[in-house]
């Protein structure tokens, strides 16, 4: 069993306190190692480090920092299953699959902060004083905070910490308590492909203790978070106290709407794509799910067929569709959701039980309330809620009815209906004859209500590590 430091300061540092906390994979419960648990002092010398290191960062030309992010996209492209594949697949509980496609996402998105860094454009006005120019300027922030999570802890983790450091700023991260091998693994990754050492420092521990400390911090510029939207809004209410920039990508209760045209089979199998995979652990999981009534018999029939097939086995083995969930309270909470739902009056299609430790079956439930919490909030497990809609227009106020706007999609082959249903939807994006669940480097990825504020992906997620400085100055009259 290996005990694990921190990265500060360029670094590789125990906790200032001594403590640690052990590290365990949620498919077996075996211990895979020990490391820090970090406490305010932990978090100040990881702030200062950061600041120091953002000057180093900083005053490099835009093309060696693109050329340290390219580095560690070959490092990743060359060497990621070595470095990163068994940490995804046992501190995560990840499927071959899904590690795998971290890592080919990983490479994509350090390739596309890369060219950010040379594309932090600013502009220039007019004045109506013909000797006066004005100028806009992109700046970084300074130290960046991140907070990443558990459910994809290389790929999220990459998109938190790539694009901040394409616009300059320097970085203390605090992985989720659940995930922090792979994110020291990573650390280690961008400090061998060039990055500063003390541009990049990693704190691990949990929220109240680390966490907290680190959103606070007053040398901290900017917070990027995603998580629960619950630790959202703390986080929000923390950052607004000292008027700092954040980034929250939270939780969601993504509608998928099948429409009148779906072939219901195919339709089933892209639902439970949608929601199965990595055992429903994603926040663009579809997990309401509208089905219009020409078709809703046949897709629910469908659907129980698929999600009863779903192959359960080794996470190693590539035909093994989803796996355990993260820890025994994220179980008890999806159980919580869908007795809570058939108590009152939705029927069990299939699913609502533990198969063995932390999995659970895939779950569907038909009709719940829609007071309920398997229908309202973000269970972040494998359970979908399927209605039926009488017609396009009631379909789209289903999905409408909801606080969450992260994402939807929506099955139909024909394209006026879905671009319609595109544009009523209220959500950060809708995806037509596709699930909900989908990523791309270059996209502006985020929601609406309370699935967060900004977004992330490309150069929107730049432009949000940046602060505008408008310059002007007066020229003068032309010399005679």
């Amino acid at each position: 069993m290996q005990n694990y430091d921190m990265l500060i300061g360029g670094a590789e540092v125990p906790s200032a306190n001594g403590t640690t906390f052990a590290v365990t994979a949620p498919a077996s419960d075996e211990v895979l190692g020990h490391v820090p648990r970090a406490g305010a002092k932990d978090v100040d010398d990881a702030v200062a480090a950061a600041a120091r290191g953002f000057d180093a960062w900083f005053r490099l030309r835009p093309a060696q920092r693109e050329a340290a992010l390219l580095r560690a996209a070959e490092l990743v492209a060359a060497e990621g299953e070595a470095r990163f594949l068994d940490t995804l697949i046992d501190e995560s509980g990840s499927t071959i699959t899904k590690a795998r496609g971290e890592i080919s996402y990983t490479v994509d998105l350090l390739r596309t902060a890369a060219g950010e860094a040379r594309r932090l454009y600013g502009e220039t006005f007019p004045n109506d004083d013909p000797h006066r120019i004005s100028m806009v300027f992109r700046e970084p922030l300074g130290v960046v905070g991140v907070v990443s999570p558990y459910n994809a802890p290389l790929s999220l983790l990459t998109k938190m910490c790539a694009f901040p450091l394409a616009a300059g700023n320097s970085l203390v991260v605090k992985p989720s308590e659940e995930t922090p091998l792979t994110a020291l693994a990573f650390g280690r990754l961008l400090w061998d492909a060039g990055v500063p050492s003390e541009a990049v420092n990693i704190v691990t521990g949990f929220g109240a203790e680390c966490g907290s400390e680190l959103v606070n911090h007053p040398g901290v510029r900017c917070i990027a978070l995603t998580g629960s939207t619950n630790t959202g809004i703390a986080v929000g209410q923390a950052g607004l106290k000292q008027m700092r920039r954040m980034q929250l990508e939270l939780g969601g209760k993504s509608a998928l709407l099948v429409l009148q045209d779906a072939d219901p089979v195919e339709a089933a199998k892209i639902a439970a794509q949608g929601i199965f995979t990595h055992s429903g652990q994603i926040c663009m999981a579809n997990s309401r799910i509208v089905v219009a009534k020409e078709v809703y018999e046949p897709f629910i029939a469908a659907l129980k067929a698929e999600a009863e097939s779903l192959h359960l086995g080794d996470l190693r083995d590539e035909k093994t569709v989803y796996g355990p969930l993260i820890n025994g309270r994220a179980v008890e909470k999806v159980l919580e959701h869908v007795k809570e739902a058939i108590d009152g009056g939705a029927g069990l299609l299939t699913g609502g039980e533990v198969l063995q430790g932390l999995v659970v079956k895939p779950t569907v439930l038909l009709d719940p309330p829609r007071t309920s919490r398997a229908w309202r909030e973000e269970s972040f497990g494998p359970v979908a809620s399927v209605v039926q809609a009488e017609d396009l227009e009631q379909a789209i106020a289903i999905a409408n009815d909801c606080d969450y706007g992260l994402s939807a999609a929506v099955l139909t082959n024909n394209l006026q209906w879905g671009l319609h249903a595109a544009r009523r939807i209220a959500s950060g994006a809708v995806h037509i004859g596709m699930h909900a669940f989908q990523s791309n480097a270059l996209a502006p990825i985020g929601g609406v209500g309370l699935s967060g504020v900004g977004r992330s992906g490309g150069h929107y997620s730049t432009e949000e590590f940046t602060e505008m400085k408008w310059i002007s100055a007066d020229v003068g009259s032309l010399p005679r």
